[in-house]
C-alpha cells in the first residue's frame, strides 16, 4: 500500500483548523440538499468549538468561525448561513499604512515634552516666572541627560540650548547659574558603596554575635573550682 504524504496533498487553507476540517467542509460542498448541507456545517462549527483552542478563548466573536467556513470552501458554499456571507476582497483586504507620527525633535537627548515646556515657558509674562521656568527647566535637561548617558552635562550647554529652543527669549547668565548651583539634578543617585557600607553596619548592630568575653569565662571556672 502506498502512503500518502503531504507534498501530494491539497494545500491547508487555514492551518489552526487542520487537514481533517478542511476534508469536512469538501464533503459539505458535495452534498446535493441545501438543507442537508446547513445542517452540516452547523454541526461542523460545533465541533470546531470544541476541537480548536483558539475558538475556545475567544467565544465572543462566533462570527469569525463561520467567515472561516466559507475560506476554507473558497468562498464557494451554499448554506443558509446565520450571518453574511463574507466577499473575498473584504476579508483580504489590506489595512491602510498606519504612518508613524514623526516630529522634529532637535535635541533628542532631552525628550519632545522639554520642548512643549519651553513654549509653555514663553507663555509667561512675569519676569520672575520665567526665571523659574528657566531653573526647572535646567534641573530636568540635566536629569533626563544623566539618565541617558554616563557624563555630566555642563550648565553652559544646557543655557545655551534652552536659549536656542526659545529663539533667545529665555535668558539667564551663566555665573548665575553656576553660583548658586541652580541646575543640579531633581534627584541624586545614591552610591553604592555607602548602601554597603550602611548594610553592614546594621548587620552588625543587630543580628551580629557578641565576642566571648575571656575573663567572664575565667572567673566562671574560679568559682566552679572553689
Amino acid at each position: 500500500m502506498i502512503g500518502e504524504y503531504n507534498t501530494t496533498r491539497p494545500h491547508i487553507i487555514l492551518k489552526e483548523y487542520g487537514r481533517n476540517v478542511q476534508k469536512l467542509v469538501e464533503y459539505i460542498r458535495s452534498v446535493p440538499s441545501k438543507e442537508k448541507r446547513t445542517e452540516l456545517a452547523y454541526t461542523l462549527i460545533e465541533l470546531i468549538k470544541q476541537l480548536t483552542p483558539t475558538v475556545k478563548e475567544q467565544p465572543e466573536n462566533p462570527q469569525r468561525v463561520w467567515d472561516d467556513l466559507f475560506i476554507i470552501a473558497n468562498f464557494d458554499l451554499d448554506i443558509n448561513s446565520p450571518f453574511p456571507t463574507p466577499q473575498r476582497d473584504i476579508l483580504f483586504k489590506k489595512p491602510q499604512k498606519v504612518e508613524y507620527p514623526q516630529s522634529d525633535v532637535r535635541f533628542k537627548h532631552y525628550g519632545k515634552n522639554i520642548e512643549k515646556l519651553v513654549k509653555e515657558a514663553l507663555k509667561k509674562e512675569d519676569p520672575q516666572e520665567r526665571q523659574d521656568a528657566i531653573i526647572y527647566l535646567g534641573k530636568l535637561m540635566k536629569t533626563f541627560y544623566g539618565n541617558w548617558n554616563k557624563e555630566t552635562l555642563d550648565d553652559s550647554v544646557i543655557l545655551k540650548d534652552i536659549q536656542q529652543m526659545s529663539g533667545g527669549a529665555l535668558n539667564m547668565t551663566i555665573e548665575k547659574v553656576r553660583e548658586d548651583n541652580l541646575f543640579e539634578k531633581l534627584y541624586k543617585e545614591r552610591k553604592k558603596g555607602k548602601q554597603q557600607q550602611g548594610g553592614q553596619r546594621h548587620q552588625n548592630n543587630s543580628g551580629g554575635h557578641r565576642p566571648f568575653n575571656k575573663n567572664k569565662g575565667n572567673n566562671f571556672r574560679r568559682r566552679r573550682d572553689q
